[in-house]
């Protein structure tokens, strides 16, 4: 989704009144196959209702059909293969990515106004969940400096490649949009896209690295694991 750190969001965050950090985050899970342009919609009408005080932050657990997202600094030059599948234009940072069914996507709308206003530090702890997330499951998840996403350490390829995706939109300082987590999606439906805009290195998921895992244990591994990080209660919806 972000290339790089200088790519975290599309936004500029007005001052605003600190809201107390006491509610606890609705934690759901949608089943089947969500429509993209439905989910966002219903998302940016949370992210309104968080800012203004009617709703409580929310993580939502669910699968796309096969499809391309473009972030706001998407080069057409990296979309291989546009008639492929459908194409959707997102406001969120970052260029393409793919997004179908097996792979893991977590919409996070969280206050950033309770959280310090900082973004980077949002970013972070973005990464730091799916690492945490990965090392339960038997894998060992890395940061890289010059890039944002999370990785793997290939040493039989002499490589490494991206076992999950971020990217994040700000309105009102609600973060949006969230990550993305290869459980055992098609990898093959990567090669429509210059994933991220970052050619050089290959995609992984659980599956292929021989971990297998049902979406089940991963939505259990998140939800536990993003209590540690971010250090607040969730409840399910």
């Amino acid at each position: 989704m972000v290339k790089s750190r200088s790519d975290l969001a599309e936004a500029k965050r007005p001052p605003e009144d600190v809201p107390p950090a006491t509610a606890p985050v609705e934690w759901r899970v949608l089943q089947g196959l969500s429509d993209y342009a439905q989910t966002l919609t219903a998302m940016e009408a949370r992210v309104e209702a968080i800012a203004s005080g009617t709703a409580t932050e929310a993580v939502w657990l669910l699968e796309h059909p096969p499809l391309y997202t473009a972030g706001t600094s998407a080069r057409t030059a990296d979309l291989l293969l546009p008639d492929r599948f459908p194409v959707h234009l997102t406001g969120r940072g970052g260029e393409y990515t793919y997004h179908g069914p097996g792979q893991r996507i977590a919409y996070c709308m969280i206050d950033l106004r309770s959280r310090g206003n900082d973004v980077r530090r949002y970013v972070a702890d973005l990464e730091e969940w799916i690492i945490r997330t990965l090392a339960a499951l038997g894998v060992t998840g890395e940061r890289r400096e010059d890039r944002v996403g999370v990785w793997v350490r290939r040493p039989e390829r002499s490589g490494e490649d991206k076992i999950a995706a971020l990217g994040i939109r700000v309105r009102r300082s609600i973060a949006f949009h969230g990550i993305a987590l290869n459980v055992d999606p098609d990898l093959e439906h990567y090669a429509g896209i210059v994933p991220c805009g970052i050619s050089g290195h290959g995609v992984t998921s659980l599956a292929d690295l021989g971990l297998p895992a049902t979406l089940a244990e991963v939505d259990e591994t998140l939800r536990t694991t993003f209590e540690e990080v971010f250090a607040r209660a969730t409840s399910k919806a």
